[in-house]
């Protein structure tokens, strides 16, 4: 499968090259790929970096893995036409850093940053998940409570969330709960406050939920 990582940074490179190891086609998008390439984290790296439109073009599956409040901008630069028919898989949070630590929502309650990229690119096919681990669980979900933990996904489209569950598999996740449409993205999202007084907590972020049924 053809798929588009857009954004570098350590959810990126992560997601990156284990989706590489499960076999697919992956680029990394940046908005400038050689000086994203002279970074130190890329210098033994084998993924391969392009702009966001030029990585997004050819994607069946475009992941945002990108910081919540760029989300946007990357999304409009890696272009309309080109996220049209594709899954686009967000894994980003609202996070609003201006007033220190701990961050704050820039939206929630009401609407998500999910929601708000559906509406900017109706045709895409938009699906929540994962944005409720850190990268390393997301990667590897083994890591905590030998893989028995829960992963969430929210969207419209039926047959984008059956993609999306396909990869979490190939990522190593066993319970994948589905929470109906693109709403259930506020949910997940606003998790996000509490994930960090847990962090705080437990001092480290190797953690995840399990859905006891």
């Amino acid at each position: 499968m053809r798929i588009a990582v857009l954004g570098t940074g350590v959810v990126g490179r992560t997601l990156a090259a284990s989706f590489t190891a499960a076999g697919h086609d992956i680029v990394v998008g940046t908005r400038d790929p050689g000086a994203t390439g002279q970074r130190e984290e890329w210098a033994t790296s084998r993924l391969r970096l392009a702009t966001f439109a030029d990585a997004a073009a050819p994607a069946e599956v475009v992941v945002n893995a990108t910081q919540g409040a760029a989300s946007l901008d990357v999304l409009a630069q890696a272009g309309a036409a080109a996220l049209a028919g594709a899954v686009l898989l967000d894994v980003a949070n609202p996070l609003d850093c201006t007033g220190g630590f701990p961050p704050t929502l820039s939206v929630k309650d009401t609407d998500s940053l999910a929601e708000q990229i559906q509406r900017s690119f109706p045709e895409a096919r938009v699906v929540k998940s994962l944005n409720t681990v850190s990268a390393e669980v997301m990667a590897d979900p083994g890591a905590v409570g030998d893989g028995d933990t829960t992963m969430f996904v929210a969207g419209g489209d039926a047959a984008a969330k059956e993609v999306v569950t396909l990869l979490l598999g190939e990522l190593g996740w066993h319970d994948v709960v589905d929470l109906g449409d693109l709403t259930g993205a506020r949910g997940m999202e606003m998790w996000l406050p509490l994930w960090l007084r847990l962090f705080g907590s437990l001092s480290g972020r190797v953690f995840n939920l399990k859905i006891v049924r």
